[in-house]
């Protein structure tokens, strides 16, 4: 018997998310793409910074973004370390 395979990211996202409904009860949710984008983007960048092994030029390749752009982004997460 093989080990149970982990979910992918969509469906661990989905997963969340129909739980995060679920938890809202009758409520109506707002401003959820806002929300889910800054929810996600401190953890994505504090497991890309540490797997690049702090350096933030590697990490900004792997993200696709400018390095002053991760700088701004670190900046406003209060992950640099001045």
């Amino acid at each position: 018997m093989s080990p149970p395979t982990a979910p992918n990211l969509p469906d661990s996202v989905r997963a969340n998310i129909e739980a995060y409904f679920k938890d809202l009860g009758p409520s109506e949710p707002a401003n959820m793409h806002d929300m889910l984008l800054r929810t996600v983007e401190k953890p994505l960048l504090e497991v890309v910074l540490a797997r690049a092994g702090g350096n933030q030029s590697r990490a900004a390749q792997w993200l696709g973004l400018n390095r002053n752009t991760l700088r701004k982004k670190l900046q406003e997460h209060g992950l640099l370390d001045f």
